[in-house]
């Protein structure tokens, strides 16, 4: 009787099981490091604007300390400093809000309007026409201040808040236009075709069918033009006046030969900073779909 060689065994996974480990721990090593990345990442963002909060309650012997003081009594004497006596900022708040506000309302309304014609309108050069609107808000805000400064002169608009709206509005409304022109192309057109076949007229297909569909861009659009508006100083500077500065400008006044108001100073931070976080925070959800979305129908 004839014994069969025995079949060799496969030594295969013998081989490849000590690779094993390492691999284990190259993945160890990497999420470590993409951690250590984002906390370092999260602690350059946040420090900086945690200190300044902190700052902002603090007396003036704390806060101008040489050796920084993490533990100290607070204070609200720097807030209180701010809106009272001749250093009111009361006028600097209402004309930083009416102006960041109404600019980025109007620009909201004008871009959804616009990019709405701009997505159902059949061009040929819709695409270039596309771009020439986002293309004039890369231009640097330098390059652009001081033919707005002539023609606002020569129109009376400087030192009012009518001016300063309308120079947010000029680098508002092209991002405007552009990102909601993206939402609405994203939109299948045959929702809107039954809805005129139901017997809707174009601006009620516009207003029921096409505009709650793009709620998120509209939210997007909104919080960015938002949040460029009440943080500008390059227009306040050049536009603004006496009687339409806004709280960017206000700080600046606290700076002086004589020295600089540490405290105070961290209080203007503090109030400029937070609401438009706040303002982040409260959005977040529509402010992340709404850019996601704009870059993926952008392309």
């Amino acid at each position: 009787m004839t014994i069969a060689p025995a079949t060799p065994i496969d030594s295969t996974p013998a081989a490849a099981a000590p690779s094993a480990p390492k691999a284990r721990r190259s993945g160890i090593l990497g999420r470590v490091g993409i951690g250590v990345f984002v906390a370092v990442l999260v602690g350059w963002t946040v420090v900086p604007l945690l200190w300044m909060l902190l700052g902002s309650f603090k007396s003036a012997a704390d806060v101008t300390s040489p050796t920084p003081q993490v533990a100290f009594d607070p204070t609200f004497d720097n807030y209180r400093n701010l809106f009272s006596g001749a250093n009111d900022l009361s006028p600097y708040l209402m004309h930083s809000v009416v102006a960041a506000v109404g600019s980025a309302l109007i620009a909201t309304v004008l871009g959804t309007l616009a990019g709405y014609g701009l997505a159902r309108t059949k061009l040929t050069m819709k695409k270039s026409l596309s771009f020439w609107f986002i293309s004039t808000r890369m231009a640097p805000i330098a390059a652009v201040v001081l033919p707005l400064f002539l023609m606002f002169r020569v129109a009376g608009l400087i030192d009012s808040m009518g001016g300063l709206i309308l120079a947010y509005l000029s680098f508002n409304l092209p991002f405007a236009i552009w990102i909601m022109s993206s939402f609405f192309e994203a939109i299948p057109p045959s929702l809107e075709e039954s809805a005129k076949v139901a017997g809707c007229t174009t601006w009620q297909t516009f207003w029921h069918v096409s505009l709650p569909l793009t709620r998120s861009g509209l939210v997007t659009t909104a919080v960015l033009c938002l949040v460029f508006s009440w943080n500008d100083y390059a227009f306040a500077t050049i536009i603004s006046g006496p009687h339409s500065q806004t709280l960017p400008i206000a700080g600046t006044q606290l700076v002086t030969q004589t020295g600089v108001d540490w405290g105070q100073l961290t209080a203007i931070g503090t109030i400029v900073v937070v609401p438009m976080m706040l303002a982040g925070v409260a959005v977040r959800r529509w402010l992340v779909t709404g850019l996601t979305l704009g870059a993926v129908t952008g392309e």
